[in-house]
């Protein structure tokens, strides 16, 4: 795919990503592995290197794929692709939110975007607990519950749950308890 195609991909995504970078996850993943570009396992780990890098994850994720398939450049015009049309928007609103604000079709629209937002990001988190915890091809090929699930993963994710639930730590360590695990254990 050639460098202009990936930028309009990004535009695509940056464009209809309203609700945050978790939104952009899923239109990546439809736009991305669905073409090919990268697998679903690829994917969900750069899931896990931009949630654990500082940003926000869309752009981490745009710049991760942008770097792995036309490498600077590539991360570079992707990013770009990704921004600008928040950037475009902002600037739009800003110049006429004043006026529209109180208007009852703005504040329609506005609850209307948060619903489907939310839906966005559940799907989100729906497909990488599917990917991460969970081995649907198993189901296909032994018919037994039990083989569906990757099990260090499961306690993994129920031990840093638990954890988080009794300890008012940073989420910086539970990222990095979840990092070294993954590191040691989950070869």
């Amino acid at each position: 795919m050639s460098l202009f195609q990936l930028f309009w991909i990004f535009f695509y995504v940056g464009t209809f990503t309203i609700g945050g970078g978790l939104v952009a996850i899923t239109l990546m993943q439809q736009e991305i592995v669905g073409r090919g570009l990268i697998s679903p396992e690829r994917f969900t780990n750069m899931i896990a290197i931009s949630e654990s890098t500082p940003g926000p994850i869309g752009i981490n994720m745009a710049t991760y794929i942008g770097y792995e398939t036309h490498g600077i450049i590539g991360s570079i015009v992707v990013t770009v692709g990704t921004v600008l049309p928040s950037l475009i928007v902002i600037m739009l609103i800003a110049r006429f939110f004043g006026k529209f604000q109180e208007k009852p079709g703005v504040k329609a629209a506005f609850y209307g975007l948060r619903a489907g937002s939310t839906g966005l990001i559940a799907v989100a988190a729906a497909q990488v607990i599917l990917i991460a915890i969970l081995t649907v091809g198993n189901w296909k090929t032994t018919g037994s519950l039990a083989a569906i699930a990757d099990w260090r993963a499961v306690i993994l994710f129920l031990g840093v749950f638990a954890l988080s639930r009794k300890f008012d730590w940073h989420p910086v360590f539970f990222i990095l308890i979840g990092a070294i695990f993954g590191v040691f254990f989950m070869k």
